[in-house]
């Protein structure tokens, strides 16, 4: 059975009307992915916003960090399994294979990261993003000081939390709009 049939609840922007730049950014998706992410069609709707969200995402997935490309992934798929995010848990689950090699680890962060076979580091990067996801109250000292122990720089950790919560963001957007991931990343990489 095929997932619903939209983009979004809400109306996207015909891409010909689009400003110059935003028309730039859909070219590099289909340059770079073969498509353009649904996300960035629902967020048309207000051109402003599809700017602010494509540069905080650039900044975060692709800036230079401490943490790798991969990682910064699973912390996304991570927070998506907690928020049970669709649309989220489709696309980055998606990314993790293709960056991993792995068609097993994008389809255990989804489901149960717990169960894959994860360094220190990374488990508990993810153990903070799931925290930080469903207890955020409860994040303290000794949550960080962790994340110390296992090889996270101070800026590591700014970046991790900084993940967590633009993914918390992106899914309740994609809760309330109703986005749809593109069909597309169901058959990649597997």
């Amino acid at each position: 059975m095929p997932q619903p049939d939209h983009v979004s609840a809400l109306p996207i922007a015909d891409p010909a009307t689009l400003d110059e730049d935003l028309k730039a950014v859909y070219a590099k998706c289909v340059e770079k992915l073969g498509l353009v992410p649904n996300v960035l069609r629902a967020y048309s709707l207000r051109p402003q916003k599809l700017r602010n969200f494509t540069a905080m995402y650039n900044e975060l997935m692709l800036a230079p960090s401490g943490l790798s490309k991969l990682e910064r992934e699973m912390v996304a798929v991570v927070v998506s399994s907690a928020n049970r995010c669709y649309y989220c848990l489709v696309a980055h689950g998606q990314a993790v294979r293709k960056l991993s090699g792995d068609p097993e680890l994008g389809e255990m962060m989804a489901l149960n990261y717990r169960v894959a076979k994860l360094d220190r580091r990374q488990r508990a990067m993810l153990d903070f993003a799931w925290k930080l996801t469903e207890t955020p109250h409860e994040i303290g000292e000794a949550d960080r000081a962790l994340l110390r122990e296992v090889g996270l720089a101070e800026e590591d950790i700014f970046d991790l939390a900084e993940t967590a919560a633009f993914f918390n963001l992106s899914n309740r957007m994609a809760y309330a709009l109703d986005m749809m991931p593109n069909p597309e990343y169901h058959r990649l990489d597997r």
